[in-house]
């Protein structure tokens, strides 16, 4: 977080910098990379300079890590076509592992329907870098037709249009101020048989509005959102739309959460006109207000210690180093090297100061590999009923991992666990199931690696969560085991220290949730690392 402030401050001086050398058409960064090069530079803006230089590629590299992750998620939706559009808190997609679900400045056909895209906004965005983003420049005139995205709208000639920033005056409000939609958008759809134009960017001016025959929609947020007060907004928000031919024939609103989906609300065409009808008006009512409905109360967990666990763990994730990073783009490797080689699916979970992103260079690595075990598979030859330790597929993975990590990383597999007796266990409610327990365990605790073989399975627990509560809870005391450990109470003093080293403070707040979680009534974690 102090890096995150300390970056911002220092975009706002370049930027001020910028105004008063006349170079306001340049980015930051290309800014920064002159100023370094002239000869008669004060070591002041030097310092500040390269400083600002280390924190640009470690933003880029940080969010990077972040698109890796959404694409893992949604290499699990095989069958699916997934779009992405960026906005104006986004890199530009084709800089990262999004590229191939791009939707900016693309179009696809789908049946008898062309869709295209175009993302950003016409604002800047402080804390991202500018040569990474999507620059939507607009001159903001009414009748606003040269610019890119419209010569790209033209060019295309879309059925269905899907935009970051909204069309000028339709759902595009911010809760202070007037309208801050795009001329050139509003203009194109007025003049052009468009279906539908779905936008985003305005969180609070939501809905659904017939103009000139298009329909335009903005869903909220789906995620959650912070806002300038510090509180945070419940999200889940999204739309399901049926299309038959090239008429829109329902649009269902609805709301996602804790595993299930609620129909909010509910559009048809009738006559040329557009009906609607709420479903749920708690839901619908809280949305309207502005007001959280789902996140209102705080559930209390039947296993409080892994809760706690788990938000420790958040607030130390915050300040990841590059470490953590390095480490974790190399097993990411590993994972892929692993199924290329052997044609097989294998992920991970990492445990220790991989897990809560505080690894030094002297860190080891505590692993836990997934994979499948078959009878079927030349490799495995049938010894499988053995247990996973003599599954000739395991040594192979082991040897390969053995190979890349021997001269760079000191690690230890703790333990390796059978996918496909996973799989069969849900399917048959085993509670007892011992392989089906690890996995829960390690899956309510652990960091994953190559997360897309995992989440299917995830999927069929959370189906029915009773199920997986119920499982959680038979491992209550065995958890209470594992934070009792001298080694587990060592860790956390470890963690505090490597904070300590980079100048931050661990707040009172978690210190006692440390000392909650660590049952710390004995005084065995001390309150200075």
């Amino acid at each position: 977080m102090n890096t995150s402030i300390r970056y911002h401050e220092l975009q706002q001086y370049f930027h001020g910098l910028k105004r008063q050398m006349s170079k306001e058409v340049m980015f930051i960064e290309d800014f920064v990379d002159e100023l370094l090069e002239k000869p008669d530079i004060s070591d002041d803006i030097q310092e500040l300079a390269t400083q600002y230089q280390e924190y640009t590629i470690r933003a880029r590299r940080v969010m990077q890590q972040k698109y890796k992750v959404l694409g893992s998620i949604m290499s699990t939706k095989q069958r699916a076509k997934v779009f992405c559009l960026p906005g104006n808190y986004d890199m530009d997609l084709k800089y990262t592992a999004l590229h191939e679900h791009d939707l900016h400045l693309h179009w696809y056909n789908m049946e008898d329907l062309r869709i295209c895209g175009y993302g950003g906004a016409a604002i800047w965005t402080p804390g991202i870098p500018e040569r990474y983003v999507v620059h939507a420049r607009e001159k903001m005139k009414y009748f606003d037709r040269d610019n890119e995205m419209y010569h790209f709208f033209r060019a295309v000639n879309p059925h269905i249009i899907a935009t970051h920033q909204p069309a000028y005056g339709i759902l595009d409000q911010r809760t202070a101020g007037g309208p801050i939609g795009s001329t050139a958008l509003r203009n194109y759809c007025e003049e052009n048989p468009v279906m539908m134009c779905l936008t985003s960017h305005t969180h609070h001016h939501w809905g659904v509005a017939l103009v000139e025959n298009t329909l335009y929609l903005n869903p909220s947020n789906f995620g959650e959102v912070t806002l300038i007060s510090g509180d945070v907004a419940e999200g889940g928000f999204h739309y399901s739309i049926k299309v038959e031919g090239e008429h829109v024939q329902e649009i269902i609103f609805r709301k996602f959460y804790n595993g299930r989906i609620y129909d909010v609300a509910e559009y048809r065409m009738r006559d040329g006109k557009l009906a609607s009808k709420i479903l749920d008006a708690d839901r619908y009512g809280a949305l309207e207000a502005i007001r959280n409905y789902d996140l209102k109360d705080i559930k209390e967990s039947h296993i409080p210690e892994i809760m706690l666990y788990n938000d420790i763990k958040k607030f130390y994730r915050a300040f990841q180093t590059q470490e953590t990073e390095e480490r974790l783009n190399t097993l990411e490797e590993i994972t892929s090297l692993i199924e290329d080689k052997m044609h097989a699916d294998i992920a991970m979970d990492v445990m220790g100061s991989v897990n809560f992103g505080l690894s030094t260079s002297e860190s080891d690595m505590d692993i836990v590999l997934y994979l499948r075990c078959s009878e079927n598979r030349p490799q495995c030859k049938g010894v499988c009923t053995g247990g996973s330790d003599m599954c000739s597929y395991l040594t192979h993975a082991e040897e390969m991992i053995k190979e890349i990590l021997k001269d760079k990383y000191d690690y230890h597999i703790l333990d390796v666990v059978d996918l496909n007796r996973v799989e069969e266990s849900i399917r048959d409610k085993n509670y007892e199931n011992e392989t089906l327990q690890r996995f829960v365990f390690y899956r309510s605790i652990c960091r994953p690696i190559n997360y897309r073989v995992v989440a299917p399975i995830e999927d069929m627990l959370n189906k029915d969560l009773m199920f997986r509560k119920e499982i959680e809870g038979s491992l209550q005391i065995y958890f209470r085991i594992f934070t009792a450990t001298s080694r587990h109470i060592k860790s956390f003093m470890k963690y505090e220290a490597r904070l300590a080293d980079l100048g931050v403070k661990l707040p009172d707040l978690i210190r006692e949730k440390v000392k909650l979680y660590l049952g710390e009534s004995k005084g065995e974690y001390s309150s200075s690392p």
